[in-house]
């Protein structure tokens, strides 16, 4: 399970340190593409190759279903970190998600979310707002 959220910041070659709290859990090899909210997410392999088994049951002949697995799949990239621990966002990632400088790296439950660190705070500050409404919302999942 991942959880945390750490800034850091990418070097002159698109690259950033994961931290090795989330590194040990991501593996080897883990796959890096768009997430929602206009973050990234990050998957380790297997659970990766878990979603992709249950996005396979998706009717292919609804509109909506291929637009995401489309713009899910083409974003997607398989990284490997570094002997430091860095990973390259390709440079379609980072302007997707509005990366340039400054990210902050948080772990959700069973992936990693790399924000730029500005949006980030946005949208904290605005969820942290409704902290409350959001619980209320999620009653009927028994948490």
């Amino acid at each position: 399970m991942f959880t945390g959220e750490f800034q850091h910041s990418l070097d002159g070659k698109g690259r950033v340190i994961i931290p090795s709290r989330l590194r040990d859990g991501l593996g080897d090899c883990f796959v890096i593409t768009r997430g929602l909210d206009h973050c990234l997410f990050v998957y380790p392999s297997a659970e990766w190759t878990r979603l992709e088994q249950k996005l396979k049951q998706l009717p292919f002949t609804k509109s909506d279903s291929r637009a995401f697995m489309r713009l899910l799949f083409s974003g997607a990239m398989e990284v490997e970190a570094d002997k430091q621990g860095r990973v390259l966002i390709p440079q379609n990632l980072r302007e997707y998600a509005g990366i340039e400088k400054e990210v902050m790296i948080i772990g959700v439950s069973n992936r990693v979310e790399i924000w730029s660190e500005q949006a980030w705070r946005d949208y904290f500050g605005e969820a942290n707002n409704n902290y409350e409404d959001l619980a209320e919302k999620l009653v009927d999942f028994d948490l």
